[in-house]
């Protein structure tokens, strides 16, 4: 049986029920329609940063674990700048096991930023006028970073650790309005040639994600996480899955055909009235998949659950992928330029 019910009583205790399916009486479906041709030009426009790179998919493909923090300065700081430049008002940052954090430095890489020295890029980040947000990747098909703690999934350890490492989040980022609890590929196909395989399924993998929901919702912060799942099990998303959970359905092609799987989840969660931040990336030699989102998604989410756009690049933050990083930004910025002369 997952957490649910106590999930329930907790969010019941800060009055906020109704985010939990059959808690309240469903939210209505919406059904977009192509070719409309009124939106808000009040977007989010994000990217997303590594400090850590120590997610374990195809971990293997980029140099193995890091032992020691790794991302440049440099890059860092032109990056951000880039952001700004181009009209990206937000930046998720994965953090994981990149941050000396007070509660658990045990996880922390070597020369890890402490959280005062995240702190200090936080307030450039804010001076910037880009809202930084934090990231953990919480998929156990992505949670190397977690070192021993990963190997101790949905014990009475591994809870008090996410406990402590979500509360402290966000206490650096002082009530963030969103934190991304990523959740993606925990299937055996994105483990199988791992050394050491755990995947959760059914209600347990619910009863984790729950879980996190009510740590960050009880703080005042909005969950997000990646819609995969809906891929491979839409009945039970749909069933379980809180409207209050911001989705990032993520598809990184430039060709869009609604008949596909990875495509259709953007109309299917329009459909179920969930809020949405579509994601796209460069990273495979596809520069046109973030401005082919765009103009894809505008056609068939409504307005009022399109919240913006995510460009991700899933490149270490150092010097060697300078190009394709900025390049990425770059992309997201033109993307925002041409949504807005559209829709103005």
């Amino acid at each position: 049986m997952t957490n649910r019910r106590n999930f329930i009583k907790q969010l019941s205790a800060v009055g906020i029920t109704g985010c939990i399916p059959g808690v309240i009486s469903a939210a209505p479906k919406t059904h977009s329609n192509p070719g409309i041709n009124q939106f808000s030009t009040d977007k989010i426009w994000a990217c997303f940063m590594h400090l850590s790179f120590n997610f374990a998919g195809g971990i293997r493909n980029w140099g193995g674990l890091r032992t020691e923090f790794e991302p440049e300065q440099s890059l860092w700081d032109d990056a951000i700048q880039t952001m700004a430049s181009q009209g990206v008002n937000m930046v998720l940052i994965n953090l994981d096991d990149s941050v000396l954090w007070h509660s658990h430095p045990e996880i922390a890489l070597r020369n890890a930023w402490t959280p005062e020295r995240l702190r200090e890029e936080l307030v450039k980040i804010r001076k910037m006028g880009i809202e930084p947000i934090p990231v953990f990747n919480f998929s156990a098909c992505h949670d190397a970073w977690m070192g021993k703690y990963s190997r101790m999934l949905s014990t009475k350890i591994y809870y008090q650790v996410c406990k402590d490492l979500i509360a402290e989040a966000i206490e650096i980022f002082d009530t963030p309005r969103f934190i991304h609890f990523g959740m993606d590929e925990e299937t055996y196909d994105h483990q199988r040639h791992f050394d050491h395989i755990i995947i959760r399924q059914k209600d347990q993998w619910w009863g984790d994600l729950y879980f996190y929901i009510a740590e960050a919702m009880t703080r005042g912060v909005r969950p997000w996480v990646w819609s995969d799942y809906v891929w491979h099990h839409p009945d039970k998303f749909f069933k379980m899955m809180p409207k209050s959970v911001v989705q990032s359905n993520w598809y990184y092609g430039e060709k869009f055909d609604k008949k596909q799987t990875y495509v259709k989840a953007y109309i299917d969660l329009a459909a179920e009235g969930y809020d949405q931040i579509p994601t796209g990336s460069n990273d495979q030699n596809n520069p046109k998949s973030i401005g082919n989102t765009v103009d894809f998604c505008t056609r068939y989410i409504d307005d009022k659950n399109l919240l913006g756009f995510l460009q991700t690049f899933w490149m270490p933050t150092i010097e060697k992928y300078r190009q394709p990083i900025i390049q990425a930004i770059e992309l997201t910025g033109d993307a925002r330029r041409n949504f807005e002369q559209k829709y103005k």
